[in-house]
């Protein structure tokens, strides 16, 4: 049996907010390998710091995206990275989505978010409603699996999350 690797609290002055945003749940579920809670978090992150339209809607249009704090952004980036040992985030996303010439299929392939369809053996999306199909595990999840935030609704966003300056 494989024994959890206890890591240690990012520093509180490292989580950087240009909207005075909390990032220690995050850190907090990140920290203790809770990727679907944390997925979760990042989500409702982003909508937060796209401001007042965004929460009340609930959501980010990708048209926001570029608007997006950059400090915010950063902060989510570090601690997606640093708690999955590199193997999540946005940059480790961005360079399989430029390896892939930013073809959406491809990519989704490369990070695991297809599988063959158990009836039909089709390709098609994971299903994220209901029990997720998504792997929530460090060891067992792709390269790239994590977050999942901006692909729920829609490419637009993930295309728009992946070409942030």
């Amino acid at each position: 049996e494989e024994t959890k690797v206890v890591r240690p609290f990012v520093a509180k002055e490292s989580l950087l907010s240009e909207v005075e945003a909390d990032y220690v749940p995050l850190m907090t579920a990140l920290r203790d390998e809770d990727f679907e809670k944390a997925d979760q978090l990042t989500r409702d992150k982003l909508i937060e710091v796209a401001g007042p339209e965004a929460s009340q809607r609930g959501y980010v249009y990708f048209t926001e995206a570029q608007a997006l704090p950059a400090e915010d952004l950063k902060t989510i980036e570090l601690l997606w990275n640093f708690y999955s040992d590199g193997k999540f985030g946005y940059s480790v996303q961005r360079k399989v989505w430029r390896a892939r010439d930013g073809d959406f299929e491809k990519f989704c392939r490369k990070i695991g978010w297809n599988v063959p369809d158990a009836d039909t053996g089709i390709e098609r999306k994971r299903r994220w409603f209901g029990n997720s199909e998504f792997i929530y595990d460090l060891h067992d999840a792709p390269l790239g699996h994590l977050p999942l935030t901006s692909a729920l609704r829609g490419t637009q966003l993930l295309k728009s999350l992946l070409n942030h300056d």
